[in-house]
């Protein structure tokens, strides 16, 4: 909970959205109301993921990026594109850009990882 709010937090919320949905909705639809019943679930459990990780892997990509010297996403990608990342940098960048790549994944849709991590 963040102040001035009260119970319930964001994540009950959207938790409570959620479960109507896939619970009641879901079973009382079919077609193209049942569809999109799933598809407003799925961007729910992405929303719960982030709200749960999001902070964590933001400090964490944030240091990252100051690790290796550069102050956004954007100073990064230009550095690779361009060719100015120094070659002993190339195996912390590759570590880098996999580990985003994760947390991305960890968010949008962890079974799509190949690691085997869920």
């Amino acid at each position: 909970m963040t102040a001035p709010h009260d119970a319930p937090t964001i994540g009950q919320l959207v938790e409570a959205v959620r479960e109507f949905l896939e619970r009641d909705v879901m079973g009382a639809t079919e077609g193209r109301v049942q569809f999109h019943a799933r598809v407003a679930v799925n961007v729910l459990r992405m929303v719960e993921r982030e709200l749960a990780l999001g902070p964590g892997q933001e400090a964490a990509h944030s240091l990252g990026l100051a690790r290796l010297g550069f102050g956004s996403e954007a100073e990064l990608a230009a550095a690779i594109r361009d060719g100015s990342v120094e070659e002993g940098q190339v195996q912390e960048v590759t570590a880098f850009v996999t580990e985003t790549v994760r947390a991305k994944l960890d968010v949008a849709n962890p079974g799509y990882r190949d690691d085997g991590a869920r």
